[in-house]
């Protein structure tokens, strides 16, 4: 644990005091930056967290949530990042895990699914039982955005610049004197590192749109003439391609996008549309980013990040890592003799050395970018009152398929369900059956075409 941060400083807050670091709802120049985050040291400090003290933020994309996070790490903190999407009742659930000796919150509650960013004030609180770090880890994350059985991934000051670095050997990356429109959450792996943390350490002008509708990310194109890069999910991408008559903007250089594939026809409206690149990565919590295609030349194959080593064993994407990324309990069989098996299938072309990603060999899917673990949701709706049975698929989008000791418990499931998942987690379609389809050994059938084909039986009957 670096007692005082002092990488905070060296890295993230040097350079020269006139620059604009970040544009959110306004030009944050480093020397007020530095300032903000000195001040934000003071309070947190007042609230009790010392060099090696931990503290959670849950905060929405905000001035206020990256300050927090950097004087978290200046003062020597470990500070586990919340998704500010979370039910209460996963904020709980995270928060007896992790145990933080600080919580830091809004003061008030924060609504607006589209806002780019939210201008609030934070509440620093105390927890009764809260723990010191009992590992070298300055971040947390926890994987799939779940706060349930889900693994507690920890970051530690040299995993974070080790992945600085290979952004900065990227080419076609934004680099100093450019600007990066940041559409990815800041406090998940792509917007946090490769958008917030790269911009900081590069010089890059870090810009959060006001809304992520089509018009907001555009203006936020408009508003600067430097040259310019989205950084999102596939899913932004296709919104944007969608738009009738877009408009020219010299300054946008390209787009990137990591958390799921592009598919075809949206890779070619949108390079037709705004005559930018479209460039795609593939990365992981656990390590960050992996392997890029920055200008579309080699898709879909992928070429590694600059010292990621990379190996397909079973149709398996291993990677090469120095310790384990997991915190406390966690399968053992994911990181074995230094190598992280990934659960991500892919082929790796020996001749050339590109990596082709085909998709998830587990039970995680990717929702507009963010991964959702299948099995948390099946242990959220198994968990509801009434409920006998579930299985969880996904499809063109997460589908449940459950059955009901009464009828009637069926009619307010999806408001039960609402108190506990984020929304992105939740099942798009609740089928009520009256048994699910199993195999011959009993085991509940998982085949999305055969469990609603029993559906349309069910609602048929």
């Amino acid at each position: 644990m670096c007692a005082e941060g002092a990488w905070v400083d060296e890295i993230l807050l040097q350079g020269d005091g006139r620059d604009v670091a970040l544009d959110v709802g306004g030009p944050v120049t480093r020397a007020e930056l530095r300032r903000l985050v000195t001040d934000e040291q003071q309070r947190l400090r007042a609230a009790g967290l010392a060099a090696g003290g931990t503290l959670a933020v849950q905060l929405p994309p905000s001035l206020a949530c990256v300050v927090t996070m950097l004087a978290g790490w200046r003062t020597g903190g470990q500070v586990a990042l919340l998704d500010h999407r979370l039910t209460t009742h996963e904020v709980g659930k995270a928060i007896a895990r992790l145990a933080p000796q600080l919580v830091v919150q809004p003061e008030t509650e924060v609504t607006g699914t589209l806002r780019g960013y939210f201008d609030v004030r934070s509440r620093i609180a105390p927890l009764r039982g809260g723990r010191p770090a009992a590992t070298p880890h300055v971040l947390l994350q926890l994987s799939s955005g779940s706060t349930g059985p889900s693994k507690v991934i920890g970051r530690t000051v040299d995993s974070l610049l080790t992945e600085l670095d290979r952004y900065a050997r990227l080419e076609h990356f934004p680099r100093r004197g450019e600007r990066s429109v940041v559409l990815a959450s800041i406090i998940h792996v792509l917007g946090l590192v490769g958008g917030l943390l790269h911009g900081l350490a590069a010089g890059t002008q870090i810009v959060l749109p006001t809304t992520q509708t089509v018009d907001g990310v555009l203006r936020a194109v408009a508003a600067g003439d430097r040259p310019t890069t989205l950084l999102g999910v596939p899913s932004q991408t296709a919104l944007l391609a969608a738009a009738k008559n877009p408009p020219r903007l010299p300054q946008l250089r390209r787009m990137i996008v990591g958390g799921e594939l592009v598919r075809a026809d949206v890779h070619e409206r949108f390079t037709r549309g705004y005559g930018a690149g479209l460039g795609v990565m593939y990365g992981m919590t656990e390590a960050g980013v992996i392997a890029t295609d920055l200008t579309g030349a080699t898709r879909p194959g992928l070429t590694p990040a600059p010292g990621m080593r990379i190996r397909v064993e079973d149709g398996q994407i291993l990677l090469a890592l120095p310790d384990t990324p997991y915190v406390g309990l966690a399968d053992p069989t994911r990181f074995v003799d230094g190598w992280l098996h990934t659960r991500d299938a892919g082929v790796l072309d020996e001749a050339t050395g590109l990596l082709t990603v085909s998709g998830r060999l587990d039970s995680q899917v990717s929702v507009g970018g963010l991964k959702v673990d299948l099995s948390e949701v099946e242990e959220s709706i198994s968990a509801l009152p009434g409920v006998t049975d579930v299985v969880v698929v996904q499809g063109t989008g997460i589908e449940a398929f459950v059955t009901v000791g009464d009828r009637a418990v069926s009619h307010g499931l999806a408001d039960s369900l609402a108190a506990r998942l984020a929304p992105y987690k939740r099942p798009r379609t609740l089928h009520v059956l009256p048994e699910l389809p199993r195999t011959v050994t009993g085991k509940p059938v998982r085949n999305a075409e055969v469990l609603r084909a029993a559906a349309r039986s069910a609602a048929s009957v």
